[in-house]
C-alpha cells in the first residue's frame, strides 16, 4: 500500500493516541486540520488504518480471568477452518483470534469473569466443537505489554 512520509508519522502518531484532533495531529506533521482530516479518510479507505478502538480494562469490567488457548483441530479442511474462524468472531468471550502454524491451529485470547465462568465457557465452545482436537489452556499472570501497534517505517527506507 502507498504511502509517504507524513502518512508514516501521522500513522505513529494515531497508534499511540488515537483520540489526537486533526489539528494536533496536524501541527505535529506540519499540516492543516482539514488536509490531516483528508489523509486519515484515505488511509482508513485504504485499509491501512483497520478501526479506530479503545482498550478496556478487563479487570475493570468483571472479567479479570486472562487465558491465551492454544487450539488444534482434528483435521485440516478449508470449510472446517472457515467455520471456527466464523466461531471465534462470533463469541464476545475471545478478545483476539489467530490462525497459526505450528504445532497449535489458532491462538485465542479469552477473558472471563472466574474460572467457574471460563469452565462454562470451555463446555459449549470447545467440547461440543466434534473437530476440536485438542486445546491447551494457559492463565496470564500477568499483562506486561498490550496493544496493537506495529513499527512504521519511512516508505524512502523500504
Amino acid at each position: 500500500m502507498n504511502y509517504d512520509r507524513i502518512d508514516a508519522r501521522i500513522l505513529e502518531l494515531v497508534q499511540k493516541n488515537n483520540r489526537l484532533t486533526s489539528e494536533v495531529i496536524g501541527e505535529r506533521v506540519g499540516l492543516s486540520a482539514t488536509a490531516c482530516q483528508r489523509r486519515l479518510k484515505r488511509l482508513r479507505a485504504k485499509g491501512i488504518i483497520e478501526a479506530d478502538i479503545s482498550i478496556v480494562s478487563a479487570k475493570a469490567v468483571g472479567r479479570p480471568i486472562q487465558m491465551i488457548v492454544f487450539v488444534t483441530l482434528e483435521r485440516e479442511r478449508a470449510e472446517i477452518i472457515d467455520r471456527f474462524k466464523k466461531d471465534i468472531k462470533a463469541s464476545p468471550q475471545i478478545a483476539t483470534g489467530f490462525y497459526i502454524t505450528g504445532e497449535s491451529d489458532f491462538l485465542l485470547y479469552i477473558t472471563a469473569r472466574s474460572m467457574e465462568d471460563y469452565e462454562q465457557f470451555t463446555r459449549q465452545f470447545f467440547y461440543q466443537n466434534a473437530h476440536i482436537k485438542s486445546l491447551k489452556t494457559m492463565v496470564v499472570v500477568d499483562r506486561v505489554k498490550l496493544g496493537f501497534g506495529v513499527p512504521v517505517e519511512d516508505p524512502m527506507d523500504l
